[in-house]
């Protein structure tokens, strides 16, 4: 026997003990920090631009080719794509979990290559970028002046140029993205009216520029050969590329041949300007150059953070003076904070499980010995997880917590024991150890066996579910494993040296006193009971038949979710003004809702961006962000300061203005899947021709959802009927008159829209020179009537005999996924409904309201939830969710393993049959609470099948060795339930208690931790009373099978 050996040796299991203790403290100063596990999908985006074009155009011309090539790369679980009529386009590709995100990159550029000939030259000119995305935004930092010494074109390019890059280089930071940037550019705004009075057109200003403004080799002097002759060698140089306002003014446009010239400054206004000015950032209502930092999926956020301030910090101190930095929306923050309230939560369960243990064993010698399998088997258990890859996150520290209550079981049940037989037996310390080993050996290593078993086939679960899974169970079972490695070696070695006999005229604390008699009449009454129900067995299974009914009513009528709302201290804040509204409408109208933010009660940063959508990525005119950072959460305790209630007062205010849609969300439960909370539902028109019937059917839907009892809020951005102006080309009028259509197209996109035309270098940096008509010149259709085009003969006509003006309403962006166009509806689950009853609501809506030819679709999170909820097909009409595939595993893997242990198919089977009463426990106080089924609630499920079966190996084992030596089968049942049970309840307290802190829990990430505290907290405490109760009425019963089935081969 192993036990007698460090019995013998007491000094080994300590050296075993100290080792593992001390690996596990080296590896807990080693492993990163994170949320969660590494279960963000990939993703890689590709961007191009075609300026001047139209949503259509881009979507035609560039997305479509690109789709078509890119579709089905390896391993793309979904596509989708942003056309904008600035001339962007966006491919975002997504890809399964756990893939290597250079593969995805380099795959998918391999298949954009392809594509690239059927681009448009001037997409090519500039470039289509294909890289890795970061979809997870770690932090916004905010570069403003706080006496308003200067604008935001100065704070952008400030970041830009000094920060960002710098920023760009810190270990882990995928992206650094300036929001409502303002980069440099020589802005040329050119005056039509002057122009057309010096009979000038844009190609002349263009030709100008790419004449003089240009980089120039201008080679060497005495460069070899030079015949033998050369001497010395000098690098020539001349004027290159301009860097000055003044010399862009000065550029000669046209000599005539009597000597005079026109200068760019005669025409044009030369500016030191933005590349764009469609969108602006603020920062508590200051302008400010606002830098989102993307972290890589494997990186450590909080490491990351800390790098980014110790680094900002540095670079503050060559900041010029009226300048200065916040960082107004973090995301670590509630990392820490939940991590902080997880660590919290481990320690008042040690403490817990440890005053429980003293509480039955009433002598702290026998308390020291459970106690130290906590520190040894829970740090031990981090050298484990730095080996294998994982990081402290709320999954293992989640498991760590219920590992508490687990990893002192196998001491109790050696402690317990040894202390009974030297009462009852008078035995020494060293020889009730031995004698104790002898009779736990095998239950500590069937039970650890069993609880191994029951992670395996979780370990095999794909996406994030598995994954999440997976961590889990491997952090339980490592912590259980070392736990039995100290039940078989430190707490024997620990009893023989520790314990002392019991002196029986030594009067007991009174407190003591009153625990052992209730105690005592507990156990008279238990046992009474399973004297009852073994002999009443057949009402006893009747009432369990009615158990399992009830597991599987709850089961099929409990809502449903998969990643609970947290409240992040966050909050999201679309804005979308009335059709083609101008960008200075929007700026005034966001400025004014930052404010009211500001006042808000909890609100401690607020950051606006005007110009962007955060639902479709896009920039817009008539579309705004804002990003409301709240009160640390301590500060936050009252329900009037929840994320919820803010985010209701929020929605009260901004509601009031009818001539916007405003809507406020929080952020997505995994950063990185999606932009907000709640669903994410597409609507796919399989036809693409009709942009107004897809926007007709997703208002309708919209409309309906709203109506739903289980849908909160329903919402898209979509907008098919924008008012645009349609210019109508005369060709035929323009080539009589000798205009060339080309010059048409060139005037109108260098004069209305804007050219870029080359490059100059400043600060280091590389900039664009753009040419467009001076702001006056552009605000107003006679405006494009009076723009003048040369024809053959060099007579200037103006555009307005060309062109017929046309109101058109057209799309300003289009979305296309999986290469169907498409439009996105963001919405959540009503209060009191979960989210998988508000996803059924709008599934049953969809199929009862789209018309012919369009189907719908779940991306982002709930993607991600309706795969983890896919029921796989039998064959046969037949089909089964993969949680119920897993669990249906997880018992068998468990059955194999007590049928390996006790040789026997029958008595495996009164073991599992525990399992359904702690399933009905769990799943009645997970509706008794309101708790929906999600992953944190499913996870604890298998925990407890693995429980539930630990506590009934301990009364089946007993009474199998009773049987064995001659007792009958009722005698056996009562004496190993009564034998037992002081144990088993002590085991179970220990664990009931060693979660009670989950389900109180409040404070960052409660939502989680009540879900999953719930559903153990329930389901062992009715496993506490009624499994102790039934098990040996399973093994009476299933002993009586064996003995029936061997009687009548011996009658034949």
């Amino acid at each position: 026997m192993i036990s007698k050996f460090f019995i013998d040796r007491p000094r080994f299991a300590f050296v075993i003990s100290i080792v593992i203790t001390l690996a596990g403290i080296v590896a807990l100063f080693t492993l990163p920090v994170t949320q969660y596990p590494d279960i963000t999908p990939g993703q890689v985006s590709i961007s191009a631009t075609y300026p001047g074009a139209d949503a259509k155009t881009v979507q035609e011309t560039v997305i479509q080719p690109i789709e078509a090539q890119v579709n089905g790369v390896k391993r793309m679980i979904y596509m989708s794509s942003t056309a904008t009529d600035t001339g962007a386009a966006t491919i975002t590709v997504t890809f399964d979990i756990g893939t290597d995100g250079d593969s995805n990159t380099v795959n998918t550029q391999n298949r954009v290559n392809w594509a690239s000939a059927q681009l448009p030259e001037e997409v090519r000119r500039q470039s289509v970028i294909v890289k890795e995305k970061s979809p997870s935004m770690l932090l916004v930092i905010a570069v403003y002046s706080p006496d308003g010494k200067y604008d935001d074109l100065f704070l952008s390019n400030y970041a830009s140029i000094y920060l960002k890059d710098e920023l760009a280089r810190i270990p882990g930071v995928g992206e650094v993205q300036m929001l409502g940037e303002h980069k440099y550019s020589m802005r040329i705004w050119l005056d039509p009216a002057k122009m057309a009075s010096m009979n000038m057109t844009v190609d002349e200003v263009t030709g100008a520029l790419n004449q003089q403004n240009v980089q120039v080799s201008a080679g060497a002097l005495g460069e070899a050969p030079t015949g033998g002759h050369g001497i010395f060698r000098y690098a020539l140089q001349t004027q290159g590329r301009m860097a000055e306002v003044s010399q862009f003014e000065n550029i000669v446009v046209r000599s005539t041949p009597d000597g005079a010239q026109v200068k760019m400054k005669d025409i044009a206004r030369v500016e030191l300007g933005a590349e764009n000015y469609a969108s602006s950032g603020s920062y508590n209502g200051r302008p400010a150059a606002l830098m989102a930092i993307y972290q890589l999926n494997e990186a450590n956020g909080i490491q990351i953070r800390q790098a980014c301030a110790e680094r900002l910090e540095e670079l503050k101190a060559y900041f010029p003076e009226g300048v200065d930095y916040g960082i107004p929306f973090d995301t670590t923050a509630f990392i820490t904070a939940s991590i902080d309230e997880v660590v919290m939560t481990l320690v008042i369960a040690v403490f817990l499980v440890i005053a429980i243990t003293y509480l039955f064993l009433q002598d702290w010698r026998s308390t020291i010995v459970p106690t130290l399998a906590i520190p040894v088997s829970l740090i031990g258990t981090f050298a484990v997880l730095l080996a294998i890859g994982y990081t402290i996150n709320l999954i293992t520290l989640f498991g760590l917590i219920l590992a508490i209550g687990i990893v002192v079981d196998d001491a109790i049940v050696v402690i317990e024991n040894v202390s009974r037989l030297m009462d009852e037996e008078h035995l020494d310390p060293k020889q009730a150890a031995v004698k104790s080993m002898e009779e736990v050996t095998g239950p500590v290593v069937a039970t650890t066996a069993v609880l191994l078993a029951m992670f395996i086939p979780i370990c095999f679960l794909p996406g994030i579910t598995g994954e999440m899974y997976r961590q889990f169970g491997i952090t339980i079972a490592v912590s259980v494993l070392i736990s039995s490695i100290n039940a078989l070696t430190l707490s024997p070695a620990l009893c023989s040296i520790l314990l002392k006999p019991v002196d029986k005229n030594r009067k007991k604390f009174f407190l003591f006193r009153w625990f052992n008699d209730g105690f005592e009449k507990v156990t008279d009454g238990y046992v009474h009971l399973v004297k009852v129900i073994v002999r009443r067995a057949l009402f006893a299974l009747v009432l369990f038949g009615a158990i399992v009914f009830g597991c599987y009513w709850f089961y099929m009528n409990l809502p449903t979710g998969f990643i609970p709302n947290e409240d992040q201290g966050k909050l999201f804040v679309n804005i979308q003004l009335p059709d083609a509204a101008s960008l200075d409408r929007t700026q005034a109208f966001t400025d004014r809702l930052v404010e009211e933010a500001r006042k808000v009660d909890g609100v401690v940063d607020v950051i606006g961006v005007s110009g962007y959508s955060i639902l479709t990525s896009a920039q817009a005119s008539n579309n705004a962000m804002i990003l409301v950072s709240l009160k640390p959460w301590k500060e936050r305790k009252s329900p009037e300061l929840s994320q919820d209630a803010i985010q209701r007062k929020l929605m009260a205010i901004f509601g009031r203005d009818p001539g916007a849609i405003v809507q406020v969300f929080g952020m997505p439960t995994i950063q990185g899947i999606g932009t907000t909370g709640g669903f994410s539902f597409v609507v796919e028109d399989t036809s693409g021709t009709y942009p107004e019937r897809l926007e007709a059917a997703v208002n309708e839907l919209c409309e309906a959802a709203r109506k739903h009892p289980a849908i909160g809020s329903a919402y898209s951005t979509f907008r098919a009927q924008v008012p645009q102006v349609f210019l109508n080309i005369d060709r035929e009028k323009a080539l009589k008159l000798g205009v060339s259509i080309s010059s048409i197209n060139t005037a109108l996109q260098g004069l209305t829209g804007y050219t870029y035309v080359n490059d100059f270098n400043k600060f280091g940096k590389v900039y664009k020179v753009e040419i467009q008509a001076a702001a006056d010149a552009r605000r107003s259709v006679p405006d494009v009537r009076n723009i003048f085009v040369r024809n053959d003969k060099g007579d200037m006509v103006p555009l307005g005999t060309l062109v017929e003006v046309e109101q058109k309403l057209s799309p300003q962006y289009l979305n296309r996924y999986n290469m169907y166009s498409s439009a996105t509806i963001n919405g959540s689950n009503a209060p009191g409904y979960s989210s998988g009853q508000a996803m059924a609501a709008m599934e049953e809506l969809a199929r009862q309201l789209l018309p012919d030819g369009m189907k719908f679709d779940w991306t982002d999170m709930s993607y991600q939830e309706k795969a983890a909820n896919k029921p796989v097909e039998l064959g046969g009409g037949l089909s089964l969710n993969m949680t119920m595939i897993i669990f249906s595993l997880a018992l068998l893997f468990m059955y194999l393993f007590l049928v390996a242990q006790y040789e026997s198919w029958m008595i495996p089977i009164a073991v599992l049959l525990s399992v359904p009463i702690a399933f009905f426990g769990s799943l009645l106080f997970l509706w008794v609470m309101h708790v929906e089924n999600n992953i944190y609630t499913q996870v604890g499920f298998v925990l407890l099948f693995g429980l539930a079966c630990k506590t009934a190996i301990l009364i089946v084992e007993f009474a199998k060795v009773s049987h064995e030596q001659g007792k009958s089968i009722f005698d056996a049942a009562v004496e190993a339930a009564k034998l037992r049970f002081r144990a088993v309840l002590m085991t179970a307290i220990s664990f009931i208690l060693g979660v009670l802190p989950l389900v109180i829990a409040t404070g960052a990430g409660a939502a989680s931790r009540i879900s999953l505290g719930t559903a153990v907290f329930g389901g062992m405490i009715v496993a506490a009373i009624g499994g102790t109760l039934l098990v040996p009425m399973f093994y009476a019963v299933v002993q009586h099978l064996i003995e029936f089935g061997r009687k009548k081969p011996e009658k034949e």
